[in-house]
């Protein structure tokens, strides 16, 4: 039966400015956790393999267990910041990743290691539903909103750069256990601080009417459609697994979006996908994602299983993408926003990752870093640096306060279900085509370079429809620089900074 209509959110009174920017601090801390565990697994993934004896299909659950459960609670979790209070959310997701990190650096087989990043996906998806919403919240003006969503992908992209690098050390010195062991101690300052400082909102309350069916279908639609992508690497695309997996998500979606128009207070109210802002800006997102997160997996692969590179080696490697990106994500970026709009600074980033990625189906045995894989890896990073954050502000820009922690929810759901299908797609696809080139008579590492040359046009060809996406939903780069009053307005919206030209 619907529920009755929910009363608007009571309004609560600002934080003490100080502590309002230490509470970002706080929560990019938690994101910070997340995006360093991310990173710092592809670099462990060959050690990962070689002692638990895993097929890459087997390894792909390393990946793919945290990629499940994480995109299929974002919306739920958004959702419930909303209702009972994103402060809660953000510490029970803290509490869940925390522990089952130290699960997983335990593990001593597949099923407990599998089932830990399962876990650690819930508590991510907890976490990072808050995150953006508290951030849309708690700094409402334009300008003081962009600065905080600059700190917020910096950190982001720092968590990746330092990641990369530790996880090389810590797997090469000790052990890929330590991966995940390195998680507990910032989980636990990370939730004391959270405790204290972060401001609780009031939320429209479970007493109300919760849709705990629509709660239900979704996240199980979600989880059921995104283990039906990532089995394909052992069923194949149109086998009846896949098919019939594949159509109970579709069906049980449908069911939901039947649901959800009916109810005075869904889970997910449907008028979140009327924004034309969010939903465009995540498809293109998706495009993206799909193609920037091939090149850690794959290359990781790449530089330990062909060119030979410890997993030190391979973090360095990966330098030039991720300091590029912090260093654009660091306020560069925000700037040019300023200045040209986020259609001018998305447009050409997309443009260098495509670019970057070309290059990097290019590569061969025998790879000289310096002119091959600099360049790439360094286009990568210039490209995602210029365009994650017009595409979370663009995103983020027309959702009402109340309806923040859904919005965010879709934003990440659209970041994660492009991830899981991308890793299946293109795992798929250069497994099938290596084992294609093997029985051919090619040699084992020319093979497996194929293998990831053709995943990497694949990843491009995303990137490129992604860019003309751009073009076509947002309109592409038409507006026109500034005018001398106009920029006065973004020189005092940008910290008073005068703008560059």
């Amino acid at each position: 039966m619907p529920g009755p209509h929910p009363t608007p959110p009571t309004a609560t009174p600002p934080l003490d400015d100080r502590r309002r920017w230490v509470a970002l601090g706080v929560v990019c801390l938690g994101m910070f956790m997340i995006t360093i565990d991310a990173s710092i697994v592809n670099v462990a993934l060959p050690a990962i393999q070689r002692q638990l004896r895993l097929t890459q299909a087997d390894l792909t659950w390393v990946v793919n267990g945290f990629l499940i459960t994480f995109g299929s609670c974002l919306l739920l979790a958004g959702r419930l910041g909303d209702l009972i209070g994103r402060r809660r959310v953000f510490l029970l997701g803290l509490a869940v990743f925390t522990a089952s990190s130290a699960m997983c650096g335990l593990a001593g087989d597949q099923a407990v290691l599998i089932t830990g990043r399962f876990l650690q996906g819930i508590g991510a998806a907890l976490t990072a539903s808050a995150v953006v919403a508290l951030i849309v919240t708690e700094f409402p003006r334009a300008d003081e909103r962009a600065k905080a969503m600059s700190a917020y992908i910096f950190v982001a992209v720092g968590g990746g750069s330092l990641g990369l690098l530790v996880g090389g050390v810590l797997t090469q010195t000790i052990s890929w256990h330590w991966i995940f062991f390195i998680n507990v101690p910032i989980g636990i300052l990370t939730f004391l601080l959270g405790r204290a400082l972060i401001r609780e909102n009031v939320g429209l309350g479970l007493g109300r009417g919760v849709d705990w069916v629509g709660s239900l279908m979704i996240t199980v639609a979600l989880m059921v459609g995104i283990y039906a992508i990532v089995e394909v690497t052992s069923y194949g695309w149109l086998s009846v697994h896949t098919l019939v997996v594949g159509g109970v998500s579709v069906a049980l979606l449908a069911g939901f979006v039947v649901l959800e128009s009916r109810l005075a207070n869904p889970i997910v109210p449907l008028r979140i996908f009327r924004i034309p802002t969010l939903t465009r800006s995540s498809v293109i997102r998706g495009l993206l994602n799909t193609g920037m997160f091939s090149t850690f997996f794959l290359g990781a692969l790449y530089l330990q299983n062909v060119i030979g590179y410890t997993p030190i080696q391979t973090g360095l490697a990966f330098l030039p993408t991720s300091v590029s990106m912090g260093a654009l994500s660091a306020g560069i970026t925000a700037r040019l926003m300023a200045r040209f709009g986020p259609q001018r600074v998305l447009l050409p980033g997309m443009v260098a990752v495509t670019v970057g990625l070309l290059l990097l189906s290019r590569v061969g045995v025998e790879v000289d870093y310096w002119t091959q894989l600099f360049p790439a890896y360094l286009l990568l990073g210039l490209g995602a640096g210029c365009s994650f954050l017009p595409l979370l502000s663009i995103a983020m820009r027309d959702v009402p306060e109340e309806d923040a922690g859904l919005g965010s929810g879709v934003v990440n759901v659209s970041m994660q279900v492009a991830a899981a299908v991308g890793l299946a797609v293109l795992g798929t696809v250069a497994s099938d085509r290596s084992r294609v080139l093997l029985a051919s008579g090619v040699a084992p590492r020319p093979a497996l370079t194929g293998g990831y040359h053709l995943a990497y046009l694949i990843a491009a060809a995303c990137t490129a429809v992604g860019t003309v996406t751009a073009v076509v939903l947002l309109g592409g780069p038409r507006r026109p620089a500034p005018g001398p009053e106009e920029r006065r307005r973004l020189e005092v919206e940008n910290a008073g900074e005068p703008l560059a030209g």
